[in-house]
């Protein structure tokens, strides 16, 4: 690719911490062209609480891509339906985030962006606005199509999800024979068409503790996993587990793993964010778009002070890039 890589940013809600990371983001030069879909007043209004200067420009999808420049910032204009307040979201702003992120999908899909990097929304706010709106994964699978499956990544460490946002008392009966192989099988063709990775090898772990015991702490490892790995495994795919989830993430198993896949969201996700918090990514994979964004939610009590982490959304953005360019690489 010989012209610099263009990416959408989403902001998220408007009254958190995203359009703060956002501006600041703005302060230091790009090796991309950073492109914000979003209100342009509400970026404007945002840098002048902070105190940092900021100059907008309105994004000319024909002009060639640049890098965004210090204290330059691109904006796509969309229009926020009310006022806000930094800290004190409001559900009136509800549809306006949805468009932001629709907007960035169909750029994406339609080439005018290499990749689409997301801040954190509010989704008690949009469902409060009466849209019904599970999380940026099923709402973009939604608007492009795919089958998406959720992995965050940090150095030295990437897990999948089997199951994302759901009950614990509906996990198991989401996990059938054929969701499970779904997921395993997405997981291992985006490490090798999005990672470069040429032969992934993926720990599996069990749902219940121990890896259900031989049966005698659950069966779901008997009656689906382990049949779903060992038949995977016989078509090629290096397959290991099922696997007692307390001993799935000591440093002996990682090393030789290129990922590790848990059954549900606060089964792999703490490990996770413990060892990278800040510095975590949340790819979305199963999806015809490259698609990124922060491990964090809205901070709304920072939003406005000035206190923003940036770790999480340059990480975010790093690997956007290293996706566009045509492999992330293995986890170091």
């Amino acid at each position: 690719m010989s012209r610099p890589i263009r990416l959408a940013v989403t902001p998220g809600e408007p009254a958190g911490i995203g359009p703060d990371l956002v501006v600041r983001l703005a302060q230091a030069p790009s090796k991309v062209e950073l492109v914000a879909v979003a209100d342009p007043g509400l970026l404007a209004a945002r840098a002048r609480t902070l105190g940092l200067d900021l100059l907008i420009h309105e994004f000319d999808p024909q002009a060639a891509s640049a890098p965004s420049g210090s204290g330059h910032l691109t904006v796509q204009p969309l229009t926020m339906r009310g006022p806000v307040e930094p800290g004190r979201p409001t559900a009136v702003n509800a549809a306006y985030v949805l468009e932001t992120l629709a907007a960035a999908c169909d750029g994406c899909l339609a080439g005018t962006f290499e990749a689409m990097v997301t801040g954190p929304v509010h989704k008690g706010v949009i469902n409060d606005a009466g849209l019904p709106f599970s999380g940026h994964t099923e709402f973009l699978a939604e608007r492009c199509g795919g089958e998406p499956v959720m992995m965050l990544a940090t150095p030295g460490l990437r897990v999948a999800l089997a199951t994302t946002h759901l009950p614990l008392s509906q996990v198991s009966k989401s996990i059938t024979r054929t969701h499970l192989a779904r997921v395993i099988g997405i997981l291992h063709q985006d490490l090798v068409r999005r990672f470069g990775i040429g032969q992934p090898r993926i720990l599996v772990c069990g749902l219940n503790p121990h890896a259900g015991e031989g049966g005698h702490l659950g069966q779901e490892e008997i009656q689906v996993i382990e049949p779903v790995v060992r038949a995977l495994c016989e078509t090629g795919l290096h397959l290991i587990g099922p696997l007692a989830a307390d001993t799935a993430f000591v440093p002996e198993r990682l090393a030789d793993a290129d990922a590790v896949l848990a059954m549900y969201h606060d089964q792999g996700l703490p490990v996770l964010k413990h060892l990278g918090f800040g510095r975590a990514v949340n790819v979305t994979l199963g999806l015809p778009i490259i698609r990124t964004s922060v491990d964090h939610g809205t901070a709304l009590d920072r939003a406005g002070t000035n206190t923003a982490d940036l770790g999480s959304l340059e990480a975010a953005i790093e690997m956007a890039r290293e996706l566009a360019r045509g492999g992330g690489g293995r986890a170091e």
